[in-house]
């Protein structure tokens, strides 16, 4: 009797967990769907319209902390509790992270021979820290999702350090770089937002909870003013640098997705966490490194980062659908 009324139990709260499920699942293709349209349509009108958005560059460090601040609003205790209890994937996933992306940015900018302003950023993309979409990439992957958070978040609040040194130590033969005062910026418009996002998270749980399903559409949105804000910076070299910069943004998200997964791989870890770190590597937090070269170099220099917010959604959509048909391995 006791066996037949837990299977009923089970059987009657089936349904509406796998609803559950499915309706987080259609929300993040939605999500993975309109996002790229956004920024595309966001890069177009700020190349058509560059007068409207110029004028709002001084903005863009503000829009970037409203997007911090949604990620810190989205972490709990559980996500770093992972990291304790995973140290050696999370480890991996962070020294992947700011070892490939770095170094392969830097080595397409000496190949491609790129204009120190371009070169700068596109080695900057590749020292920021992970990507606001990549959870939600690896989830419709089928992947390792608390470990795709927790590589994302770790990679985040070490940035402040990570990013200014790795970009002096690539960079600095092709522009002066004040690492002391991109410290600081990063202190300003990643970590802090993303503390208090948290604080807000832990002591106004309730209200915060009736606005999380709208954070997605937030950051989707801010992000794609801040690609406007830049093109319009750039608009009048985007004619001349723009299929070069599109070749150097594919590659370099190509060896970050491809790279990724092989570093999982070498690391033997399973299959699901090798589609996290894939993603974990191969998405940057473009709007940072935008943010970062219209402050301290020029509305060019940040031209590779808004390609590459554009380039790397579509990306890691079709990368995503590809793995989830894909069975998993053991």
């Amino acid at each position: 009797m006791l066996e037949a009324t837990n299977s009923q139990t089970e059987t009657e709260s089936a349904p509406p967990l796998n609803a559950a499920l499915a309706a987080e699942a259609k929300i993040a293709r939605i999500a993975v769907t309109v996002f790229p349209l956004l920024v595309v349509l966001a890069g177009v009108l700020g190349f058509l319209l560059p007068d409207l958005f110029k004028p709002m560059g001084l903005a863009v460090p503000y829009l970037l902390g409203v997007i911090m601040f949604c990620m810190g609003l989205t972490l709990t205790p559980p996500d770093f509790a992972s990291v304790a209890r995973r140290p050696w994937a999370v480890a991996l996933g962070i020294v992947a992270h700011y070892v490939i992306m770095p170094g392969a940015g830097w080595l397409i900018a000496v190949l491609l021979q790129l204009q120190p302003e371009l070169a700068v950023g596109l080695i900057l993309v590749g020292c920021a820290p992970s990507g606001t979409a990549s959870n939600v990439m690896a989830f419709l992957a089928k992947g390792d999702v608390a470990l795709s958070v927790a590589v994302a978040s770790v990679s985040t609040l070490i940035a402040p350090i990570v990013t200014p040194a790795l970009t002096l130590l690539l960079a600095g033969s092709f522009l002066h770089i004040d690492a002391g005062a991109m410290v600081l910026d990063i202190v300003k418009t990643v970590l802090l937002p993303v503390i208090a996002g948290l604080l807000a998270r832990l002591f106004l749980s309730r209200l915060v909870a009736k606005v999380l399903p709208a954070l997605p559409w937030a950051s989707a949105v801010v992000i794609s003013l801040i690609v406007a804000v830049v093109v319009a910076g750039s608009a009048s070299k985007i004619v001349a640098a723009g299929a070069i910069v599109f070749l150097a943004v594919v590659l370099h998200n190509g060896f970050g997705l491809g790279l990724g997964y092989l570093a999982g791989k070498l690391g033997r870890l399973d299959d699901k966490a090798r589609r996290a770190l894939a993603f974990e590597v191969g998405m940057q937090n473009s709007g940072l490194a935008a943010t970062l070269a219209t402050a301290h170099f020029s509305p060019l220099a940040a031209l590779p980062s808004a390609v590459f917010s554009l380039w790397h959604n579509i990306s890691g959509a079709i990368v995503a659908a590809w793995l989830a048909r894909r069975p998993l391995k053991d």
